[in-house]
């Protein structure tokens, strides 16, 4: 029988469940992938069109190596063209690990005795942000358990909290969370504490999967969560986060679900997410998965680069879950955004562990232990323009407005610029004479690059200000 889409179509509707997993596996079971397709998908993105799933299940279907090797060419170039060589950097902050759920795969469930529960006070949240300002951060993503103590209100006091920490010339000037889905009322209360994007993932789109895993609690329920983030674009919290762990399920599937969400929220409110991440199943303490949907390091990269293409406009954040050298990969055509000198522990920012004794505090286990100094070294070896920029975020550049600036390919004008400006900020109050050595001949390097001679003298002048001690300039 010949496979018709058209009987699956789910008309999408604010707040109402929208994915069929059988129209997901019929396109991965039916789609032909040929070297002409793909070409033509390729086509079709690098004229920065988001692709339909038929088109994703026929990069995904793609086994010859060769054009493979195509699809992620086209990735690394499609990156260059609307993201330039700037990565965003980041570090996350545990606030808690109080936990009522059962997830098998994560460290922090409800059932793990041998977990050591914590939440910070306040005068610890300082203290941890005060230790991640003094090497250099600006962007922090708050990471909370599933609990009743980490109420809306309970968020939004923390968020407030840390961007009143101010440490020499550092500050907090974007704060991101990732926390359990609220209701309406409760994503307006913390929306109104200033926050950047609100992260919920799905984990994976495959639900009875997804019900293998999530054993107890309210993230066992698929479709609330499945929905959580109508809620908040109803609250009017128009910045958000989607993401799957790979591995938990066939990750050509998980591929299709992220494009299924993203076709969802832009059907139904003509955004769609900021960013998307896509961390990879690791072990932690009593890890309880099957390894059966684990996924190689070459099905990884792949899966970036094929996200690449079907999402040309949003954002996708690479994880320290990852080594180092697979960092390094997929930076090439897939991620906008790093984390840095990644902590995981509860309170290990500012607290000092024997080797190894902070692990009974992680949700699970991280690969690239690398500090901010080494990461942002790395990338300017590498002719990758750090930036801590918040400016969108702060101007009111999200939701419709900033897929405005995005989708036509006018946000380079703003993020290059200001990836200079808060790079400039780092060499002069954090790098080492070698770092500022070689961050400043890359900004030289990237002003050579400017076309529009009074844009160049705008960005110059700003550049000044920052030499002259004053901080915090944008576009």
């Amino acid at each position: 029988m010949k496979f018709t889409p058209e009987k699956y179509k789910i008309e999408d509707k604010p707040m109402h469940p929208f994915l069929d997993a059988e129209e997901i596996q019929d396109y991965l079971d039916n789609t032909i992938s040929t070297p002409e397709k793909v070409r033509t998908i390729i086509q079709k993105s690098l004229n920065k069109n988001r692709l339909n799933l038929e088109d994703v299940a026929t990069l995904v279907n793609t086994e010859d190596p060769a054009l493979i090797e195509e699809i992620k060419e086209a990735a690394r170039t499609l990156k260059r063209n609307v993201y330039g060589n700037r990565i965003v950097l980041f570090a996350p902050l545990y606030v808690g690990n109080l936990c009522m759920n059962n997830c098998e795969y994560c460290g922090f469930r409800a059932s793990n005795t041998n977990a050591k529960r914590r939440t910070l006070t306040k005068q610890e949240l300082i203290e941890n942000v005060e230790a991640l300002e003094e090497n250099g951060h600006k962007r922090l993503i708050l990471v909370y358990g599933e609990h009743k103590k980490y109420s809306p209100e309970f968020i939004a006091e923390t968020v407030r909290t840390v961007y009143n920490v101010k440490k020499g010339p550092g500050e907090i000037r974007r704060v991101n969370i990732n926390a359990a889905p609220l209701d309406i009322e409760g994503f307006r209360t913390v929306m109104e504490s200033g926050i950047g994007t609100y992260q919920v993932f799905q984990e994976t789109y495959h639900k009875d999967t997804y019900a293998t895993v999530h054993l107890s609690g309210k993230k066992a329920d698929f479709d609330n969560r499945l929905v959580s983030l109508d809620r908040a674009q109803e609250a009017g919290l128009d910045d958000v986060g989607i993401g799957a762990l790979f591995g938990l399920y066939n990750w050509k599937f998980d591929v299709l679900g992220l494009v299924r969400h993203t076709n969802h929220l832009e059907a139904c409110y003509n955004i769609g997410p900021h960013t998307i991440s896509f961390p990879r199943l690791q072990n932690a303490l009593e890890y309880k998965v099957r390894d059966e949907y684990k996924v190689s390091d070459e099905d990884f990269v792949r899966l970036v680069a094929i996200l690449r293409l079907a999402v040309p406009y949003t954002g996708m954040i690479l994880t320290a879950r990852e080594p180092d050298h697979i960092r390094q990969q997929v930076l090439e055509f897939g991620c906008s955004q790093i984390d840095a000198g990644t902590k995981i522990a509860i309170g290990a920012y500012a607290e000092q562990y024997k080797k190894g004794q902070e692990l009974d505090k992680e949700q699970f286990f991280i690969n690239d232990e690398r500090s901010l100094k080494d990461v942002i070294e790395d990338l300017v070896n590498q002719e990758y323009l750090p930036s801590f920029c918040t400016a969108c975020y702060r101007l009111g550049r999200t939701g419709e407005h900033f897929m405005e600036f995005s989708v036509p390919g006018f946000i380079k004008r703003f993020c290059t610029p200001n990836a200079i400006l808060t790079m400039a900020e780092y060499l002069e109050d954090y790098a080492s004479e070698d770092t500022a050595r070689k961050g400043w001949s890359l900004i030289n390097r990237e002003l050579d690059k400017f076309e529009d001679e009074s844009y160049k003298k705008r960005v110059l002048e700003r550049i000044e200000k920052i030499k002259a001690g004053e901080r915090d300039q944008y576009f």
